[in-house]
């Protein structure tokens, strides 16, 4: 799991996109409290994850400490979305 530990760690791993190169596995973000949140989560929380990166902020739910692959959980949910986040290997088929 790729630690995030300044705003820089952060920017470089949003603009990585929400998949992993090379295989195109599905990303997520790991906040301090151990809440999962999306790449459309990050994107419209942004302000709130930079000023909580930079203050080290631990305690707003906000601080963003890892990015992961999600590899088999097909019921990982967005803690601010509620919207499920895509697997790598537990899709539902189509």
């Amino acid at each position: 799991m790729p630690a995030i530990k300044t705003i820089s760690d952060f920017r470089a791993a949003f603009r990585n996109g929400p998949y992993a190169w090379p295989g195109g596995y599905p990303l997520y973000f790991i906040t301090a409290d151990g809440a999962a949140l999306s790449f459309k989560a990050a994107k419209a929380e942004r302000r709130n994850i930079l000023e909580a990166i930079r203050d080290d902020d631990k305690r707003s739910g906000w601080r963003v400490v890892a990015i992961e692959i999600n590899w088999e959980d097909g019921n990982l949910i967005c803690d601010h979305t509620s919207e499920r986040i895509e697997s790598a290997y537990a899709e539902p088929e189509q």
